[in-house]
């Protein structure tokens, strides 16, 4: 795996399997064992501007083709996916350090986007307005041209498809950064994108976020920018774009996502959902985990303690055997990030009731290796309650009243998902009503469905994906007013019309 990987590693660029203009190279590590697995160009600005100039020269074209030919090279791309999944899952494994069997279901979700979005394109619709009754007044929507999509560590080839095919099927042409720290997935996807689409349409540019992603951000060409990631980075991002042009930026950011379970919830149904929505197979290192769970007093106890239990048994091993339920940590830096907060934790007051450890045994001796930690007595005011630690780290609360849960829900700067745990409707609705979270389950958790907008509200982004939102979202309003040389419009009376239109 390690000779394929490396051999594969090459940018795509304007068609063609390029190295880096500086030869560089960065080493991919396998986080279970921090070996090295493969290497990849060290992006720089002058590929980045390569790969600019070679998208700016395919997207008309592209626009041009129409839907019906922008869809079929879009499900074309898909089912090569489906031909090399086995290959693009082992090597998205020992990448990321992501467990094998949810992994599955990426390469899958990527291509159902891809066909959805092919689907949709004649959604692309503009208006006729009738603004005087002479005239012909519409709207038409166009590409932006260049798309950038800046993707996150923990779905690298889920993101790099499924989350560009709208970007594409309006029209534009796109440039992809895949992770620094996981790459090599990618650079599969680029020998089957050149092979599909027409030269220039799909770029895929390697790099550190600070040489190749900046370079990205900033470049004058580029108008559409869209990432997935920290909110540091989204307001990094955000600023630098601004910098250089004037730019359309999405942001789907991080997420402190509340869990609140209430008296009449099942305690056995609610531990399952609260451990599994913390998405351990990704070693909670998923926006959406719901990393507080807010308990009522009359069953915390109950709840908590078969939480401890399920959170202790889960096997953490090998993310490449099918019995692992959680891997290693995606890098030494992240690693140390979520060891830091299990330090503040305790330091805070709070209970380490499991995990927070290094596993014990030889094939964790080297690796970025932790246990998923489960946290008692926690108050809102506590860091582990209020900043995204993006790690296998749950926070638990309890509380009394409707109004505190909702204001312990509330009270961080993040508002992604939300779920709520309760048999009686009226509390549910309610309680939806006036929690700030732009994508909220009630008696669920984590899922995401076909068509159904997702994204957050305040620090967790702006923008909603996974839905026609989305790819009306990459596309601009052209308006186009036709002066007809017929009779002189009149007003309901007969007389001339005054024009009221003027001028600025």
């Amino acid at each position: 795996m390690a000779a394929m990987a490396t051999k594969a590693c090459h940018m795509l660029i304007g068609g063609e399997l390029v190295e880096s203009e500086s030869g560089a190279w960065d080493e991919s590590l396998n986080p279970a064992n921090e070996e090295v697995i493969g290497r990849t160009p060290a992006g720089t600005a002058a590929d980045v501007d390569k790969a600019a100039r070679a998208a700016e020269r395919a997207w008309p074209a592209w626009a041009a083709m129409g839907v019906i030919g922008r869809a079929e090279i879009l499900r074309t791309f898909g089912a090569r996916l489906l031909e090399r999944a086995d290959e693009l899952l082992s090597v998205e494994v020992m990448d990321t350090g992501n467990t094998i069997g949810p992994m599955r279901g990426d390469v899958r979700m990527a291509v159902d986007s891809l066909n959805y979005y092919a689907g949709l394109g004649y959604e692309l619709k503009g208006q006729t307005i009738p603004s005087t009754p002479g005239n012909l007044h519409l709207t038409v929507r166009e590409p932006y041209g260049i798309v950038v999509r800046i993707v996150p560590f923990n779905h690298p080839v889920m993101f790099a498809t499924a989350r560009t095919a709208a970007a594409l099927t309006a029209g534009n042409a796109a440039i992809i950064k895949p992770p620094e720290t996981s790459p090599l997935s990618a650079m599969v996807l680029a020998q089957i994108a050149r092979d599909v689409f027409p030269p220039g349409v799909f770029n895929i540019v390697t790099g550190s976020g600070a040489t190749a992603g900046d370079a990205l951000v900033r470049h004058p060409m580029v108008k559409r920018i869209a990432f997935i990631g920290s909110t540091a980075t989204g307001r990094a991002i955000q600023m630098a774009a601004a910098e250089s042009a004037v730019k359309h930026v999405s942001l789907e950011l991080g997420g402190k996502n509340p869990m609140i379970v209430f008296p009449d919830a099942d305690p056995d149904a609610v531990a399952k959902a609260a451990v599994a929505g913390m998405n351990f197979s990704w070693q909670g290192q998923s926006c959406g985990s719901t990393s507080r769970l807010l308990l009522h007093d009359s069953l915390h106890d109950q709840v908590l303690e078969r939480v401890v239990d399920l959170v202790s048994s889960l096997r953490v091993g090998d993310p490449l055997d099918e019995d692992s339920q959680m891997g290693p940590i995606n890098s030494a830096r992240q690693l140390a990030k979520v060891e830091h907060y299990v330090r503040i934790g305790e330091a805070e007051g709070a209970r380490l009731l499991t995990g927070g450890r290094r596993p014990q045994g030889s094939m964790f001796a080297r690796g970025y290796w932790i246990r998923p930690a489960v946290f008692g007595g926690v108050t809102s005011n506590m860091r582990i309650a209020k900043e995204e630690i993006f790690g296998p780290v749950l926070s638990v609360l309890r509380w009394s009243t409707v109004d505190e849960a909702i204001a312990m829900a509330n009270t961080v700067d993040y508002g992604l998902t939300a779920a709520i745990w309760t048999n009686d409707i009226d509390t549910a609705f309610s309680t939806a009503r006036r929690v700030r979270a732009g994508h909220q389950w009630i008696n669920g958790y984590g899922a995401h469905y076909m068509a159904v907008p997702f994204g957050g509200v305040k620090a967790s982004g702006i923008g909603r994906e996974e839905a026609l939102e989305e790819m009306l979202d990459y596309t601009e309003i052209k308006t186009i007013n036709v002066i007809l040389r017929g009779p002189r419009a009149t007003g309901a009376r007969g007389e001339p019309k005054a024009d009221l239109t003027g001028s600025r």
